[in-house]
């Protein structure tokens, strides 16, 4: 197992922690980087993108730098890793890529400029890899979950339903790899406004969440 993050002293806490693992620093918006980072982890057997960024923004307050960021961490990054993993994948026949997205990514929320986007963006992806790597013997899957209890959401001023440990939030994860569906929302029954809500008139499902 290989964990990746910026900081290489917490990488390395991690590793001590669980053992059996090496730490590989990877900076998700540095192509330099995730070229190294590959080409030292080509024998991997799959690979968990779970880069992420966020910054509450509204239309009104719009905060150039933040959105430009979290489109860069959360989607675009995202395109940076998989434009190494995806083509080395295809080749030898074999691999699998989770994509780690967000409820947020179904339809427009409020407050939610540049990470609903982004996260959209990144389930769009997945579709289109999936359709691409069909008998490929590469697998793709997202899954897309709600409020976890992260530094990330203390940035909220709102009520957040169900919120999530990311020990629990983590179990989902394990869970969906386990089962091989290619989509996985949670937790339910919160993650049925989201996948249902793409149902609804617009207007009322606007009216639910503002």
């Amino acid at each position: 197992m290989i964990l990746s993050a910026r900081s290489q002293d917490r990488l390395r806490e991690l590793c001590a922690e669980f053992g059996g693992c090496s730490a590989l620093p990877l900076d998700v918006t540095d192509p330099v980087s995730v070229r190294y980072s590959f080409d030292l982890a080509q024998k991997a057997d799959g690979i968990i993108y779970c880069a992420g960024f966020y910054e509450p923004v509204s239309a009104p307050e719009w905060d150039a730098e933040a959105v430009e960021r979290m489109i860069d961490v959360n989607f675009t990054g995202a395109v940076r890793v998989l434009s190494h993993i995806v083509p080395h994948f295809a080749r030898r026949g074999h691999g699998r890529i989770m994509l780690i997205g967000s409820l947020s990514g179904y339809r427009g929320l409020p407050g939610a400029i540049g990470y609903g986007a982004s996260k959209a963006a990144l389930m769009h992806l997945a579709e289109n890899l999936l359709v691409d790597l069909g008998g490929s013997g590469v697998s793709v899957q997202i899954a897309n979950p709600g409020f976890i209890d992260t530094r990330l959401t203390k940035k909220n001023d709102f009520a957040m339903p169900q919120m999530m440990t990311p020990d629990a939030a983590a179990r989902h994860v394990v869970r969906a790899l386990e089962r091989g569906r290619f989509e996985t929302a949670f937790p339910r029954p919160f993650a049925w406004l989201f996948t249902m809500g793409r149902y609804l008139p617009r207007t009322w499902f606007n009216r639910i969440f503002k």
